[in-house]
């Protein structure tokens, strides 16, 4: 017998497709891990099937549990993890078999596709090397049989020109292609099950696009069933045929996607789809999140360990744990003994609204206060070469003649790919010195022409929240220290600090009694609200907002965005919000700037340009975007793009996006002409003009498009 209380076999024969019998089916799976406080019960009880060719979608917050599902599945669980229950792949048990037997069945009959496809790559092997290997440990090939399919599977994964970036690093390769790289591992031996960790969380929107469409037709040449461990539920809408959803250890509702976000059974499921911004709809109300933060699994709650934050919970609920049972739907399953009591009401009918105060009309643009004022913004960076010696061979082009401008109480979001000049932008307005060409005007004051003193003044009145809580937060200093530094530089009385203090922490939501804790005793979202009180502390006029809350699971994404806004609206604050989430902006956002390889395409009313974008990227970028409705998001027609974003370092003539531009390959000989021999310039449209929209565009050739 194993540790695990498992018999360990020693069969070869490896489990084959079998009419009927499911491709996965995990019984009664627990998985507990020891540590110095305790034992970590971090699976409890997981029971799930997946069928040939079907996508079962396996979602919840950070730490419910889904990649420890998977990576037993796998076999990767570290040695000290007590493993009981049962996994079946086509009908054979997996659990206590060998390293060996397993080392042949990952690759050949389960395949995983990693969070992270860096990590997943061995940095000192060519992509070639580690497909050509993929394929002779678990199969008859020679050497050149397996070259020659691997150059086809890099060719089948969209990889350009395959003979030679084959035999490229994987440094050599953006993200999205490492990411193309690994689910051509993944099917290179037409696995039976492919495990899909998170596999588009850190990939821009329009790669990410590329991945899930590369993903169904993987999923349609093996006929392998699919589990999509993600907590981006517009994916799963996309992509799942199932779903289920995980808290606490535990699946706590099962279903037809359709179910799932139609036709809710579980409170916790009905708060996840409540705390999701709509990329295709107008922000009207705020929105709902799940108060509190899933429970320590070393100390569940008694009974529901989801009452708590349930605002439905009651004596009964805290009795004992309700087992996952069915509902009044066909083929839906929910641990909660109120689900009777969810049907056909919407999650507002059931979670309390955040209190935002109602945000007056904003006047005309023109007649409020210009708070930041942008025109022909550069930065460029010199391209050295030589260890010793050395001499720069080029020039990137970060940020290329830009110009925007924000108003009191206005939000604008800056959004677009990674190195399109986002970053630059705002380091360039925070830096407050002279720009390398063009102007920038903070609160009034021409960064060009201010002294020491006025610098200072100024960076009062502008202040930054950055998207990484615990990077910008020093973890040697309580709370206290951390909200009171900038008071304490800026002649702040002492006498008077800490109760701005605790004010401050009041205003962002935070219990003040919490002060002398360290940034270690806060969860992300609590870590985020203390960056945006010290943002605060100095009363300022424009916040820039730097990915603020990509870092953070949905549910409390909520309710910093909600805290945002009524912040605005009390303190009369100017955000610059930078994200790649656009469903985000589209919430948040009054006005949106669309970048792509330093320039500004697309500039105007966030409700205008999602609705009605007149720029081929801008038209690809929303259409990439999952919408969180099953019925929406299948029936979309997706505007891909093909390849990488240009280097900045030689980026094309004439229009930046006319490589990659679906409109550009329709156009005539003398309109492509005019594409590649002349730069557009930002302006607005004669439609655009005739009907008053304060909208702009860079595109010789703009059109209307509806993408939602």
């Amino acid at each position: 017998m194993s540790k695990n209380n498992k018999p360990v076999f020693t069969s070869d024969a490896l489990p084959e497709r079998t009419s009927g019998v499911p491709v996965l089916e995990i019984s009664d799976l627990n998985v507990r891990f020891p540590s110095e406080d305790g034992v970590v019960h971090a699976v409890r009880g997981v029971s799930l099937t997946v069928n040939a060719g079907e996508v079962v979608g396996l979602v919840g917050e950070s730490g419910s549990g889904k990649s420890v599902t998977s990576m037993s599945v796998m076999g990767l669980l570290d040695e000290s993890a007590d493993v009981q229950g049962s996994i079946k792949l086509h009908g054979t048990e997996l659990l206590g078999r060998s390293d060996n037997w397993m080392s042949e069945v990952r690759g050949r009959k389960i395949a995983m596709v990693f969070q992270d496809p860096l990590s997943a790559l061995t940095p000192v092997y060519t992509i070639g090397d580690q497909i050509v290997e993929a394929l002779q440990v678990h199969g008859s090939y020679s050497d050149k049989d397996a070259w020659d399919r691997a150059l086809e599977l890099l060719r089948m994964v969209g990889i350009p020109n395959p003979e030679v970036r084959a035999k490229n690093f994987p440094h050599e390769f953006s993200g999205g292609m490492r990411q193309r790289v690994v689910i051509a591992m993944a099917i290179a031996n037409d696995p039976d099950l492919i495990i899909a960790d998170e596999p588009t969380t850190a990939l821009d929107v329009t790669i990410q696009a590329q991945i899930l469409d590369l993903l169904r037709v993987a999923q349609r040449e093996t006929h392998a069933g699919v589990v999509m461990i993600t907590h981006d539920l517009g994916v799963v809408a996309g992509l799942a045929d199932r779903v289920a959803v995980m808290y606490a250890g535990r699946i706590v509702e099962r279903a037809d996607v359709n179910d799932v976000f139609y036709h809710s059974r579980h409170p916790y499921t009905v708060g996840l789809l409540g705390s999701l911004p709509r990329p295709d709809l107008d922000k009207d109300e705020p929105l709902t999140p799940v108060e509190g933060n899933p429970p320590s699994l070393l100390d569940l709650p008694p009974g529901c360990p989801f009452a708590p934050r349930c605002p439905m919970a009651s004596a009964e609920c805290e009795a004992a744990e309700p087992p996952l049972l069915e509902t009044d739907l066909p083929r839906h399953t929910s641990a909660c003994i109120k689900f009777e009591s969810l049907a056909d009401k919407k999650y507002e009918e059931i979670y309390p609204k955040d209190e935002i105060p109602a945000a007056s009309e904003m006047a005309s643009r023109d007649a409020g206060e210009v708070i930041l004022h942008v025109d022909g913004l550069v930065k460029t960076y010199p391209l050295m070469k030589g260890a010793v010696f050395k001499r720069r061979v080029g020039t990137v082009h970060a940020v290329d003649h830009i110009s925007f401008d924000i108003h009191s109480g206005e939000t604008l979001g800056l959004v677009g790919e990674s190195g399109c000049g986002k970053t630059t932008t705002i380091m360039s307005i925070l830096e407050l010195a002279k720009p390398e060409e063009g102007k920038v005007v903070v609160l009034g004051h021409d960064t060009a022409e201010l002294s020491k003193a006025d610098r200072k003044k100024v960076r009062q009145d502008l202040q930054v929240v950055f998207q990484d809580p615990m990077a910008s937060l020093d973890p040697r200093l309580p709370i206290y220290d951390i909200i009171a530094e900038p008071l304490k530089y800026n002649g702040y009385p002492k006498s008077r600090i800490g109760a701005k203090v605790e004010e401050l922490m009041a205003l962002v939501g935070l219990e003040p009694a919490h002060a002398n804790r360290y940034p270690r005793n806060f969860s992300g979202g609590q870590k985020q609200r203390v960056g945006i009180a010290r943002a605060l502390a100095l009363e300022p006029k424009l916040l820039v907002l730097d990915e603020p809350v990509s870092a953070l699971d949905v549910s409390i994404q909520a309710g910093v965005l909600n805290l945002l806004e009524k912040l605005r609206i009390e303190m009369g604050l100017s955000y610059l919000f930078v994200a790649h989430d656009l469903s985000v902006v589209r919430h948040i956002a009054h006005r949106v700037a669309v970048m792509y390889l330093g320039r500004i395409v697309e500039l105007g009313p966030v409700g205008e340009v999602f609705d009605h974008p007149e720029h081929p990227y801008s038209q690809s970028l929303l259409s990439a975007i999952p919408v969180p409705d099953p019925i929406k998001e299948k029936g979309r027609k997706r505007i891909l793009l093909e390849g990488d974003l240009p280097s900045p370092a030689n980026p094309p003539s004439g229009c930046p996006f006319h490589t990659r531009c679906p409109k550009f390959k329709t156009l005539d000989e003398a309109d492509q002409a005019r594409c590649t021999g002349e730069t557009p310039l930002l302006a607005s449209t004669d439609a655009d003009t005739q009907r008053g929209d304060d909208r702009k565009v860079a595109c010789h050739f703009p059109e209307v498009v509806s993408v939602f």
